[in-house]
């Protein structure tokens, strides 16, 4: 069965919707009835495309910077982010009680970096991670959560951290690891290796993983290997733009690439990796792209 998700939330947000996002951080919309409908919105518009293709769905929480370092910067204290942690879970739960048309949906509590995203730029130890990503795990583990989800994540001690906390939780996790465009991790780490290093270190316990924020083109090279580290890699999200993390940190407008070239990428990726079955994107991309992967991987139904 494959898996719809949704695009670049943030990137829409302020670039196509004209929203002010600080930090980049899209949890705080949860605060007010306008932003919760801005959510839904977005949302609904994504899960059409997976009604429309006979799709399941993976909603993700608009999470991704709702963690204790990031939301004191943003002045949140714990229990505000205890508080709009679970909120996001609640609008999900209620979006996918409404959601008739399209089924199985799997609701994920989204985590982000500790640090930046880009960037390796907080040395944690897997124990350190462990114990700093268990804060947000906890409170998914409260709610309707399926399961929890790390994406943007730069470092195998981090991913670690994070499915060894999910364990402790009792949730199914997945690492979703970001490359820059020789196909390594932020450190240098080779995606492969990161892979083999953190199964290795949590005895397999990641229930898959993912890549996100990089263009196809810049991890394709690191698939063209005949190794069992692919099958493990279950869904992607990439970036519409072929920019590095660095020109996309200086980037001033959006560049959502072409969201037709983005789903045949996805199709080669789709013939690289036995597995893949988790379709989305991140930066730059919208439903426009999504639809285009649809377009390009999912099977029509024989009637």
């Amino acid at each position: 069965m494959s898996l719809l998700t949704d695009s670049g939330l943030e990137t829409t947000l302020i670039f196509l919707e004209g929203l002010e996002l600080p930090l980049f951080a899209s949890y705080p919309l949860l605060d007010t009835t306008e932003g919760r409908c801005v959510l839904r919105a977005y949302f609904e518009r994504h899960l059409s495309i997976a009604a429309d293709y006979g799709t399941g769905y993976l909603l993700e929480s608009p999470t991704w910077r709702a963690s204790r370092d990031w939301g004191k910067q943003l002045g949140h204290t714990p229990a505000d982010l205890e508080r709009l942690n679970k909120a996001a879970i609640t609008l999900l739960a209620d979006i996918r009680r409404e959601a008739d048309a399209v089924s199985p949906i799997v609701i994920s509590g989204n985590i982000g970096p500790r640090g930046d995203g880009y960037q390796p730029d907080l040395a944690m130890t897997a124990d350190e991670a462990e114990a700093f990503h268990s804060e947000q795990i906890g409170w998914f583990a409260e709610t309707e959560a399926d399961m929890v989800s790390a994406f943007t994540i730069t470092t195998v001690n981090e991913g670690v951290g994070v499915i060894r906390a999910a364990a402790a939780a009792g949730l199914p996790s997945v690492v979703s690891y970001t490359t820059e465009t020789d196909g390594c991790l932020p450190d240098g780490t080779p995606l492969g290796e990161a892979l083999e290093q953190t199964d290795m270190l949590t005895a397999g316990a990641a229930a898959y993983f993912m890549v996100n924020c990089a263009h196809p083109d810049h991890f394709r090279r690191a698939l063209e290997a005949d190794a069992d580290w692919l099958k493990r890699i279950w869904g992607v999200r990439a970036n519409a733009s072929r920019l590095s993390h660095a020109e996309l940190d200086e980037a001033e407008e959006l560049d959502a690439g072409n969201p037709a070239e983005l789903g045949r990428d996805y199709a080669q990726l789709k013939r690289m990796l036995p597995n893949l079955r988790v379709f989305g994107g991140c930066c730059g991309t919208d439903h426009r792209h999504v639809e285009a992967m649809a377009d390009c991987c999912i099977p029509v139904a024989v009637a």
